[in-house]
C-alpha cells in the first residue's frame, strides 16, 4: 500500500496554461493516501489539501537544479514510492538515491519524443504510465496504459447545443505537427466557423501561430470564419468546449504521442462530439450514430467529416456527445486514473 508518494513535476500553477492539470493529479493522489511530497521546480497558485507537502528545486544552472531536488529527495525521507510526471530526467536523477532502497519508480510518460533520456529512465523505472499503448513511444514491457485523468465534476455534460451556426473549436499549442494547417484546409471546403486557441510556448510556435494568421488573413474562404487566440485560463475551458457544436483534434501530421491530446477527453466529457484521426480513439469514435473519425493528415476526408457533421440532426450530434461522455466516464476518469497509478505501485 502506498501511504507516502513523492511526485516530480515541474511546476504546480493553477495559471500554467500547460501545466494546470497537474493540480488535479496531485489531489487525487492525496485523497487516496497519507501523504503527497511534490517536488517542482515551482510552486504558485493552487488549493491543494493540507497533506501534500511541497519542496523547490529551481536553480539558475542545470548542475544547481539536481543538487537542490537530491537535497530535496533526501530530505522528504524514504517515500513507499515515487512518481515522476512527464520528464524521464526526474527518474533518472531519483533512481541512484531510492533504488537502493527499494522504493518503486514509476513514469507518467504521453509524447511523441523518444530519446536517450526516455530510454534509459524506461529501463530504471519499475512501471511506465501513460494513456494508451500508442501514447509511449517506446516498445517495453513495462508499459501500462490507465488512461487519462479527466475531472468529471470540472467538465459536465451540456443538456443541450448551443444555437447558431455551425461551429467548431480547436485547442492546443501552435506547433506545426498539431495539424492546425490541415484544417484550415478542411475548412475552405466547409460551410463552418473555427475557433483556434492556444498558448505559445517558445519561438517556433510563436512563429506558426503567425504562419496560420497569415493564412487565414489571405483567404477570402477563411478571414471571415476563423478566428485564433490566447488560450483561456484553465478553470474556462469547459465553458469554451461547451460553446463549440464540435472539438477538433486535428493532430496526426506526426504519428502518436500528443495526438492523443487531453482536450479530446475533456470535450468528449463534456458530451460535446470530437473529431479525431488518432489510430487508438477510432473504435470508440466508430460507436457515434454519424461518422467523427478522418484519415490522418488528409484535408478532404477531414471536410467531409465536418460536413456530415454540420448537416446532421441536433439530437444526432447530442446523441453522440453523450456517448463519448460514458466512455470517459467508464475509461478516463481522474479517479479512476488515479486508482490505476497506485495499483501499478505496490509489488
Amino acid at each position: 500500500m502506498v501511504r507516502r508518494l513523492v511526485f516530480v513535476t515541474q511546476t504546480i500553477d493553477a495559471d500554467d496554461p500547460n501545466l494546470a492539470q497537474t493540480i488535479d493529479l496531485v489531489a487525487a493522489l492525496a485523497r487516496r493516501t497519507e501523504e503527497v511530497v511534490v517536488l517542482a521546480d515551482r510552486v504558485r497558485r493552487h488549493d491543494l489539501p493540507a497533506n501534500v507537502a511541497f519542496s523547490t528545486f529551481g536553480a539558475r544552472t542545470r548542475v544547481g537544479r539536481v543538487l537542490r531536488y537530491e537535497r530535496a529527495l533526501l530530505a522528504a525521507g524514504r517515500p513507499d514510492a515515487l512518481l515522476a510526471h512527464m520528464s524521464p530526467t526526474f527518474l533518472l536523477a531519483a533512481a541512484p538515491l531510492l533504488k537502493p532502497m527499494r522504493v518503486p519508480l514509476a513514469l507518467w510518460y504521453t509524447h511523441w519524443r523518444a530519446g536517450r533520456a526516455l530510454r534509459l529512465a524506461d529501463r530504471l523505472c519499475d512501471v511506465a504510465l501513460t494513456v494508451d499503448r500508442a501514447s509511449y513511444p517506446l516498445p517495453s514491457a513495462k508499459v501500462r496504459a490507465i488512461g487519462h485523468a479527466v475531472d468529471l465534476a470540472a467538465f459536465p455534460p451540456r443538456s443541450e447545443e448551443p444555437p447558431g451556426p455551425f461551429r467548431v473549436l480547436a485547442l492546443g499549442k501552435t506547433e506545426p505537427w498539431k495539424g492546425f494547417a490541415v484544417l484550415l484546409d478542411a475548412l475552405e471546403r466547409v460551410d463552418a466557423r473555427l475557433e483556434i486557441r492556444g498558448p505559445q510556448l517558445h519561438e517556433g510556435q510563436v512563429r506558426h501561430r503567425a504562419e496560420l494568421e497569415t493564412r487565414v488573413a489571405s483567404s477570402t474562404a477563411l478571414r471571415d470564419r476563423v478566428t485564433i487566440a490566447d488560450a483561456v485560463p484553465r478553470a474556462r475551458v469547459p465553458e469554451l468546449i461547451r460553446s463549440a457544436h464540435a472539438v477538433v483534434s486535428p493532430g496526426g501530421v506526426r504519428a502518436g504521442g500528443e495526438a492523443l491530446d487531453k482536450v479530446t477527453f475533456e470535450a468528449a466529457a463534456c458530451a460535446v462530439p470530437v473529431v479525431a484521426s488518432h489510430p487508438s480513439l477510432q473504435a470508440v469514435l466508430a460507436l457515434a450514430p454519424i461518422r467523427l473519425s478522418f484519415s490522418p493528415g488528409d484535408a478532404g476526408d477531414l471536410a467531409e467529416v465536418l460536413a456530415g457533421l454540420g448537416a446532421a440532426s441536433p439530437e444526432q450530434r447530442t446523441e453522440a456527445g453523450r456517448m463519448l461522455r460514458r466512455w470517459v466516464e467508464e475509461e478516463h476518469s481522474l479517479e479512476l486514473w488515479a486508482d490505476r497509478v497506485l495499483g501499478a505501485l505496490v509489488r
